[in-house]
């Protein structure tokens, strides 16, 4: 492309900025002020967002008091090791996380997702590197044709399309509808998703052998996760990690899985 067009393409993606800008002016994802620019944080929402950072749990992915080196795992993870192989999340789910989860959960606000999945990718990248696909937790069609959308399968979809890695959003079923989890004992939580998740008919032969990277908005007491992570491990998964936009860290799976 001669240089001449080459600039009066960039002109026109400018101009089409500004006007974009003029039209839908860029807000906070988090608290809805004014930014600079589209699918970013004011300074304040950025300040309060608790980012997980090593050293962390091996497995549990759970933040750790000292470094204690490559493959330290946690007491919680020693004592009741989870379904999963490893879990990894961005941040915590408290304050500003939890206004963007719940902003895209619930406020159908899809411009978060690319923004997480960014965030998801960098926290994930140990268990990124040599996944064979993302597999996102499933709703019931149900729930789905209500909510309209997945926010799982969302996440999923970026995060495949940032890294490359295979998307592959229909190998897991939820093949009956659960309560909400929120307000659920773990006890509880657990017997509510016993049983609800298979994988689908004309995908089982595919699962085997497979390094497969669950993916998720938060993981709370992992009930949902280790019900998906028992599921693939029966069909014979080489490998399953879990990579989610939150976490509870203050909760049930930091202390006592």
């Amino acid at each position: 492309m001669p240089p001449a067009h080459r600039r009066a393409g960039r002109s026109l993606r400018a101009g089409g900025r500004r006007v974009l800008d003029w039209l839908l002016p860029p807000l906070c994802l988090a608290c809805r002020n004014p930014v600079g620019d589209h699918g970013a944080l004011c300074s304040a929402c950025w300040s309060k967002v608790d980012y997980i950072e090593t050293p962390v749990c091996d497995r549990l992915g759970t933040p750790m008091p000292f470094d204690l080196g490559p493959g330290a795992l946690s007491p919680a993870a020693i004592a009741h090791p989870p379904a999963f192989d490893r879990a990894r999340a961005a941040f915590r789910f408290d304050t500003v996380g939890r206004a963007l989860i719940h902003g895209l959960k619930y406020g159908d606000r899809l411009e978060i997702a690319p923004a997480l999945a960014g965030w998801m990718a960098r926290a994930g990248r140990e268990i990124l590197v040599d996944a064979d696909a993302l597999v996102p937790v499933p709703l019931h069609w149900s729930r789905l044709l209500r909510r309209r959308f997945n926010q799982a399968a969302e996440l999923t979809r970026h995060l495949a399309g940032q890294t490359g890695i295979a998307n592959e959003a229909l190998v897991l079923k939820r093949r009956r509808r659960t309560l909400h989890q929120v307000g659920l004992t773990r006890a509880q939580r657990l017997d509510n998703v016993a049983g609800a998740f298979a994988i689908a008919p004309d995908r089982l032969g595919w699962v085997a052998g497979r390094r497969l990277v669950l993916v998720d908005d938060v993981l709370t007491t992992g009930a949902t996760i280790e019900a998906c992570a028992r599921v693939l491990r029966r069909a014979g998964a080489a490998r399953i990690d879990v990579l989610t936009a939150a976490r509870v860290v203050d909760g049930p799976i930091a202390g006592h899985m």
